[in-house]
């Protein structure tokens, strides 16, 4: 599932590409994946892009607003007439229209917003924007990177439960933003077992996972986030930290730290990587 850096790389294009238009028809193709009347974003203007951990929300200038969570393998491409030529991965995306297509926003200026949704698991919320922060996904969102989780909160989170560090970092009533890919990175990077009872990490430990965290995420945001499975930005192009990740899928490989061979096994059903010599 897309994390932290990919949702917010989607919402730098979003702000980019979609900020200032109108929205002037939109075609629901698939209606479980869209809920809410259609006649309340006509004829509105896209105001802002907000992200609250793994979730979008697109402001508008008539007191609604669409709330998405492209989940496993949901993506949102832009068109209009400058970026028409602009190539998409032919793997992920292929052809826009596609039968994965399942909602067409069409915009003023020329300009098409599309939501393609291979699994169909994602969904798009149209509600009044004072509502949108009472959605339980949003709700129950812990504090997430480069907003609110301050280290003293991080401390809080790690130093007050006997779980295993990994699946605690991922749990985003815990911690907003963070999945399987940076959980991994950041553990490798700042050399701790993701299975570690998160209460017997020492305070230099959760210093520095707390800031492995930001370094992983930071990063993959200048790499315009990972394509692992479907992921792309808003113009339909692969995102590259797949190819520069320190220890994510990666078994069998050596460590660059000290050239032990990364293993894989599964923590909490999540395919887990670690150097069994540097990670203690």
């Amino acid at each position: 599932m897309p994390e932290l850096p990919e949702v917010e790389t989607v919402k730098i294009g979003l702000q980019k590409y979609l900020v200032g238009h109108k929205i002037l028809d939109v075609e629901v193709k698939v209606p479980k994946l869209f809920q809410g009347d259609p006649k309340n974003l006509t004829g509105a203007k896209a105001t802002g892009i907000r992200r609250v951990g793994k979730g979008l929300i697109i402001d508008l200038n008539n007191g609604y607003s669409m709330a998405i969570h492209i989940k496993l393998t949901g993506q949102l491409i832009y068109r209009d007439e400058k970026t028409k030529n602009v190539q998409v991965s032919k793997e992920k995306v292929g052809q826009l229209p596609s039968n994965a297509t399942h909602v067409i926003f069409t915009l003023d200026k020329g300009a098409i917003l599309y939501y393609n949704d291979r699994r169909r698991f994602g969904w798009i919320k149209v509600l009044p924007t004072e509502e949108v922060s009472e959605l339980p996904f949003f709700k129950g969102m812990g504090p997430e990177p480069f907003k609110d989780l301050t280290l003293e909160k991080f401390k809080k989170v790690i130093s007050s439960s006997n779980t295993a560090v990994k699946p605690l970092i991922m749990d985003q009533k815990k911690i907003g933003g963070i999945g399987n890919i940076y959980a991994n990175d950041a553990l490798f990077l700042a050399g701790i077992d993701p299975r570690r009872k998160a209460k017997t990490l020492t305070e230099e430990e959760i210093e520095k996972l707390y800031k492995a965290v930001y370094n992983v995420m930071e990063k993959s945001i200048r790499f315009g986030g990972a394509s692992e499975l479907n992921f792309v930005n808003v113009l339909g192009q692969e995102g590259e930290y797949q190819n520069h990740s320190l220890v994510y899928g990666k078994q069998g490989q050596k460590c660059p730290k000290d050239g032990e061979t990364i293993k894989k096994f599964f923590l909490g059903g999540r395919g887990t990587y670690i150097c069994p010599k540097h990670q203690k």
